[in-house]
């Protein structure tokens, strides 16, 4: 049983996908803002959503479809330029209308569709433009055409997010692959904005759905931008085994290991595509007696934080200051900041001799903060990007 390997591939890499990409003319661009995910049998679907609650109506439509069919789904459409978020019971009627249209073409029944949408709240979904554009976007899905589908679901994002893998199980080689979009409203809190991916493994709809949770714990959970949970958050994973392999409990780890993989490079995509993003930034917090994540994700949070790393300031008061206040265990007496390889804290004691270094150190594109807080064994690992001044642009006219 070989680990997985990366590849170079997205959502289409599996075998027994078809996906397309391409304009039903909701962007005021007219660029590319459908996209259609098929597979060619019945797959197994699971899928985590947003703990918002002010949830938009794909993500109540698919929470419904999902239950109906028992967890099996043929298809996923996708459409950007418009959340359809907050737009009441004709936003329910746009999502199921979605739905309807795409099991039309795709002959399968409507529960086994699952619907996305991602874009600005608060506005009516042109659901005329999407249902006259589905019939081209059915007739273009292809193997080949899974980068279309990627860009298709972009806004704000600088560049498509796509991954993919492979491993041996059984004798035979099952793959991986998924793309993912997200750019602002960042700390997912379940999932990401929104990620689809696929495997041509067969795997029980229980394994699946716990896999799912597990591997989104550690890779869309661990991520944030601006620490803003959106109305839209969800990631769908489809398995159709079309490989001819089966996962189970024996078996079940090498899986994991290689839908982690696939995760987390996405995650990491959208932290490296984060608005107005310069600089990615790992923050690991050490020595917590419990909730390390919650310390984590308070300094990859603070604002303070991130704009001292995107000026190339070794601010560790900072990151000491926003530790005493996250609510968890903190001995300040036997704490310890570290900024890349360099201490500038230690046991009570500042050491701002070594400030320069660190300063330098923070000319980089990718930068380690490391915060012990003297309490205990639990660790964690969060991503986060630094804050410049064109987030503020971007957020200040994303609806003008």
């Amino acid at each position: 049983m070989a680990g997985p390997t990366g590849s170079v591939g997205g959502v289409t890499t599996p075998q027994g996908y078809r996906a397309s990409g391409s304009s039903a003319g909701i962007k005021a661009n007219k660029g590319l803002d459908l996209a259609l995910l098929v597979s060619d049998t019945p797959a197994t679907a699971a899928a985590v959503f947003t703990t918002n609650r002010a949830q938009a109506a794909p993500i109540l439509v698919s929470r419904e479809h999902l239950s109906a069919s028992g967890g099996v789904a043929r298809a996923i459409v996708v459409n950007s330029g418009c959340a359809n978020a907050c737009t009441g019971d004709e936003g329910l009627r746009a999502a199921r209308d979605m739905a309807a249209e795409t099991a039309r073409l795709v002959t399968c029944s409507i529960a086994e569709v699952l619907v996305a949408s991602t874009g600005v709240i608060g506005v009516a979904l042109p659901i005329e433009k999407i249902r006259a554009a589905l019939p081209a976007a059915f007739r273009e899905l292809a193997s080949d055409r899974g980068s279309m589908a990627a860009r298709a679901i972009m806004t704000t994002d600088p560049f498509p997010k796509e991954a993919a893998a492979d491993l041996k199980i059984g004798g035979r080689t099952i793959r991986i692959g998924g793309m993912a979009k997200g750019s602002g409203m960042i700390e997912p809190m379940m999932a990401t904005m929104l990620g689809f991916l696929t495997t041509d493994a067969d795997v029980p709809q229980p394994l699946l759905a716990r896999a799912l949770r597990e591997v989104v714990d550690d890779t869309f959970n661990a991520i944030t931008v601006d620490g803003e949970c959106s109305t839209n958050d969800s990631v769908m994973l489809l398995a159709n085994g079309a490989s001819g392999a089966s996962i189970d409990v024996g078996n079940y780890d090498a899986f994991v290991g290689g839908l982690h993989a696939v995760c987390r490079e996405l995650a990491l995509g959208i932290v490296r595509g984060g608005e107005g993003a310069t600089k990615l930034v790992t923050v690991t917090v050490t020595g917590a007696a419990s909730e390390a994540r919650r310390a984590a994700k308070a300094i990859a949070n603070s604002l303070l934080v991130k704009t001292a790393i995107h000026g190339g300031d070794p601010n560790w008061g900072r990151l000491i200051a926003v530790a005493g206040r996250a609510n968890v265990a903190f001995e300040l007496s036997r704490a310890a900041v570290m900024i890349g390889s360099t201490t500038l804290f230690r046991d009570g004691r500042p050491h701002d001799e070594a400030a320069a270094e660190a300063a330098e150190y923070l000319k980089g594109a990718e930068i380690a903060l490391s915060v012990d807080l003297g309490s205990g064994p639990a660790s964690s690992t969060v991503w986060t990007c630094d804050l410049s001044a064109e987030y503020v642009r971007i957020n200040a006219e994303y609806r003008t």
